[in-house]
């Protein structure tokens, strides 16, 4: 399995969970991975398995979430031709693929009931019976496991079997969320930006804005590395100007005016009597005089004041610019670059 991911970070909480992985690695014993969606579970039982001795051995994945219930045992363990409906052929289970190399199970606390009680006979004793068999098969498997639930939680509440997680947690690699990774935003996404740049054939690597770089560093990363590689490769793709540093990041590629389930303004709205026009709004630059010779240029210098007025306000977070103008960010984008507002550009 070829993987073009590498380990990136220099914090202490995720170089701990990697050292551990890698003490781990050479011993012939089960290893429970636990992190948050997209922390890199899988990655590390890639390093588990070519940092042993079974690293010439194959590596078999299964996601254990990804098959419906009743074909989970069918796919663990194999089955004989004709044990059951469609069952055309003996078929080798995932523990038959990988004798001699390792399994990593994903998901592993989606395993229904009966799946955990085959599972633990085949850890406990190194065997597996395919479904239809009366003989077990003999099979040198090491099991790495990887969850983002609370195992002992799910054994406490009758939902996993208190053997099979002794059996299985030998060791057990916690992975940190990004969020408490410090220092790690920057180096992930300056990463994955150059390695988006070179695809799509720029020069050069301008980095990214200020402004841009300090949205990174504070967003909260519910995806985590999974999530921070789509916003960026993301941004990069759609920058127009590979010479100029990366000022627009989006992290939700669904935001937008016209999403389902958005109010859409379909008629105008009624004008205002004069008697009901508002006199200003609130925080704004004061109103310039109504005695102008040039309406374009009055209505393009006032609305360039608002955005610099709101700028200054949210200290020139451009997301919080656009919340308190009530406007979208692509919206505040288009705004500050019709005024030439966005950082590098000339008044």
């Amino acid at each position: 399995m070829e993987r073009t991911q590498n380990f990136i970070g220099s914090s202490l909480a995720f170089l701990d969970a990697v050292e551990r992985a890698s003490r781990a690695a050479p011993l012939n014993r089960p290893v429970l991975v636990i992190g948050e969606r997209g922390t890199g579970k899988e990655l590390i039982a890639e390093r588990l398995h070519h940092l042993s001795a079974r690293w010439s051995g194959p590596l078999v994945t299964m996601n254990c979430a990804a098959l419906p219930e009743n074909l989970i045992e069918a796919e663990l363990f194999g089955h004989e031709a004709g044990s059951f409906t469609g069952a055309a052929k003996t078929r080798h289970g995932r523990f038959e693929e990988a004798d001699g190399g390792t399994l990593f199970l994903d998901e592993l606390a989606t395993l229904s009931s009966p799946a955990q009680d085959r599972l633990l006979r085949a850890v406990e004793y190194g065997e597996v019976t395919r479904i239809g068999a009366s003989k077990p098969i003999k099979v040198d498997v090491r099991i790495v496991a990887a969850t983002n639930e609370n195992l002992p939680r799910m054994v406490d509440e009758g939902r996993f079997r208190a053997d099979l997680l002794d059996r299985l947690c030998f060791e057990v690699v916690n992975l940190p969320p990004l969020r408490l990774r410090i220092g790690d935003v920057p180096l992930l996404a300056e990463h994955f930006g150059r390695r988006m740049g070179v695809e799509l054939g720029w020069p050069g690597w301008p980095g990214f804005a200020r402004d841009a770089q300090a949205e990174l560093e504070a967003y909260p990363w519910p995806g985590n590395v999974r999530e921070l590689r789509n916003v960026v490769e993301r941004a990069v793709y759609r920058w127009e100007d590979p010479e100029r540093p990366i000022g627009a990041i989006q992290f939700d590629p669904f935001a937008s005016p016209w999403a389902p389930g958005k109010a859409v303004v379909t008629a105008a709205a009624p004008a205002l009597a004069p008697a009901e026009m508002p006199t200003a709004i609130a925080g704004a630059p004061a109103m310039p005089s109504t005695a102008t010779a040039d309406f374009r240029a009055a209505v393009h210098g006032y609305e360039r004041a608002l955005l610099e007025d709101a700028l200054r306000a949210n200290r020139f977070n451009q997301r919080a610019t656009a919340a308190a103008l009530s406007l979208s960010y692509d919206q505040l984008r288009h705004a500050l670059k019709r005024h030439k507002l966005l950082e590098g550009e000339a008044a």
